[in-house]
């Protein structure tokens, strides 16, 4: 896991349209919750994606912006956020780019582990969670960023 305080790395990847997207892109219209998964359509991961999808427009009414990250290509990510209507961006990752970047590689390189980063609209981490099999703590630690979303702004 990356510190907190320090700035988040910019990447590019493409999101589940194809196109490739920033993290500067993503941080343009305000904080960012920055989450990394290990496989769409998946228990864990499809409930996390769901519970972040009820929380969305809370979520979104808190200023922050929600973009997901795991290895699989940009057909899964199409198939995965139709089939659950998930209102966020998903980016493609199958070399790890951001994976490694944001220190969620798994171990001995194998999947992605379960990280959340909420980043600044500066770019700096504000906070972070890594639990790989509790869903829950992601969860509580989103609506905590919630909650919390008037002390983001930069500066």
């Amino acid at each position: 896991m990356l510190r907190i305080g320090t700035k988040a790395p910019d990447f590019v990847l493409p999101n589940e349209q194809g196109l490739d997207t920033s993290l500067s892109e993503l941080l343009s219209g305000g904080a960012l919750l920055l989450y990394f998964y290990p496989a769409d359509f998946t228990p864990f991961c499809t409930r996390e994606a769901c519970s972040i999808r009820d929380l969305h427009d809370d979520i979104v009414s808190a200023g922050i912006r929600v973009a997901g990250v795991s290895p699989q290509d940009v057909a899964s990510h199409v198939r995965f956020k139709k089939r659950y209507d998930l209102p966020f961006v998903l980016l493609s990752d199958p070399e790890k780019i951001a994976a490694r970047l944001y220190d969620v590689d798994g171990p001995f390189g194998v999947r992605i582990r379960r990280a959340t980063y909420l980043i600044r609209a500066d770019g700096v981490i504000e906070n972070a969670v890594l639990a790989d099999l509790r869903v829950g703590r992601h969860m509580e630690f989103i609506r905590k960023a919630v909650e919390t979303a008037a002390d983001l702004t930069a500066g």
